[in-house]
């Protein structure tokens, strides 16, 4: 991969726009927008902010156009046979039960905190910012086209949406291009709520039905609901029993949106699901949540399995999150990481948060600072994976 800001410097270049159209509207001539002969697509390159390719079963870029005489039948964009009607914006959490929520719990106890202070005072802290220096530079690789992290499960409850919402508030802390959080789950996914959006409208079926590739990032956007810390999020639904995602809508929307963010985390429905199968197959990076029990671990085993049989080498970008989520686990962490990485994955623990276990919203500044570390690896682990692919 380049190190080329082609790509950051277009979506920039969208940005202003508006105000280059604005001086226009005012009868005044806007600066002309100079590119240099390193950001000026050269022959036979690929324009950055052409139109995404027809969804294909594979997750690597086209080489280039087909020849005269080859070129396939594209089926035309799904388009609404009437004009758009505007959903109503709906709460994530009932008001009641918000209210019922209180104060966020600190992930660390008084007693760690203060004894992590004094063991600060006592030794060095070079080590300690070398590793964060090493993960800093893995999360702000550059890229040059738009890289989809899709996050999954054997089944749900085991820390699968807290785990994507960590990448992606994670990934926006570190990076300073657009990061977007993208709910695949079910009807009732709770990415939403754990990424502190009070209330949603737009969901993917309604997105799908209006992007098209003439649209800005600044169009895009206002059809998103912007997280607190940053970055952005499209909900699968509006919360209620409604249809889930299907495979067309979630392939419509990832490849639209690839445009215009950086990094997309997905957070997928729990395997075998069709949407999982189809975001686990076409993502540039994979992270399997597996809780720390038994039948946690030997489920997951068979997912690796799964993906190690794939044609496009998937186990190598993929990343496991070993997840703790009680204060006294049923399986030894050691027994389980070994089992793990018998197939030749990493694995990220991710510890026991009783902030991550009181639910609702979370707080980067009420993680405990193992939590903490174990995001920025993990999201680092994905990051580097991601990249790897053309």
């Amino acid at each position: 991969m380049t190190t080329s800001g082609r790509w950051q410097n277009d979506v920039l270049r969208e940005l202003s726009a508006p105000a280059q159209q604005s001086e226009v509207d005012a009868g005044r001539s806007p600066l002309p927008v100079r590119r240099t002969e390193e950001q000026r697509p050269h022959p036979g390159q690929p324009n950055p902010l052409s139109p995404p390719p027809p969804p294909t079963a594979s997750q690597e870029e086209p080489a280039g156009p087909p020849a005269t005489g080859s070129v396939p039948a594209r089926r035309p964009a799904r388009r609404p046979q009437g004009p758009v009607t505007t959903p109503d914006s709906v709460p994530t959490l009932d008001p009641r039960l918000a209210l019922a929520l209180g104060a966020p719990q600190h992930g660390d106890s008084v007693v760690r905190r203060t004894g992590r202070s004094l063991r600060k005072l006592a030794s060095s802290a070079a080590r300690e910012v070398s590793e964060e220096t090493r993960l800093a530079g893995l999360l702000q690789q550059p890229v040059t086209t738009g890289r989809v992290i899709a996050v999954t499960s054997i089944r749900g409850g085991v820390g699968k949406t807290t785990t994507a919402a960590l990448l992606a508030r994670t990934l926006n802390h570190y990076r300073h291009d657009p990061v977007l959080a993208l709910d695949a789950d079910s009807a009732l996914g709770t990415l939403p709520v754990r990424l502190g959006a009070e209330s949603v409208r737009w969901a993917c079926a309604d997105l799908a039905q209006i992007l098209t590739p003439s649209m800005q990032l600044t169009d895009v956007t206002g059809y998103l609901v912007p997280v607190t810390d940053g970055g952005w999020l499209l909900p699968a639904s509006q919360g209620r029993l409604t249809a889930p995602l299907d495979m067309p809508t979630y392939r419509t929307v990832t490849l639209a949106l690839r445009r215009y963010f950086a990094v997309t985390v997905v957070d997928c429905e729990s395997l075998p699901g069709e949407v999982a199968r189809t975001a686990m197959d076409t993502a540039h990076a994979r992270v399997v949540v597996a809780p720390q029990t038994a039948e946690g671990i030997n489920g997951t085993r068979t997912v690796l399995d799964w993906l190690a049989q794939l044609p496009h080498a998937a186990l190598a970008s993929t990343v496991v999150a070993l997840t703790t989520n009680s204060n006294d686990p049923s399986l030894e962490l050691k027994t389980a990481m070994a089992h793990l990485r018998e197939t030749g994955v990493t694995v990220v623990h991710v510890p026991y948060d009783r902030h991550l276990s009181g639910g609702g919203p979370i707080r980067t500044d009420r993680l405990g600072e193992a939590t903490r570390r174990a995001a920025a690896e993990l999201a680092a682990e994905a990051m580097q994976r991601a990249v790897r692919v053309r």
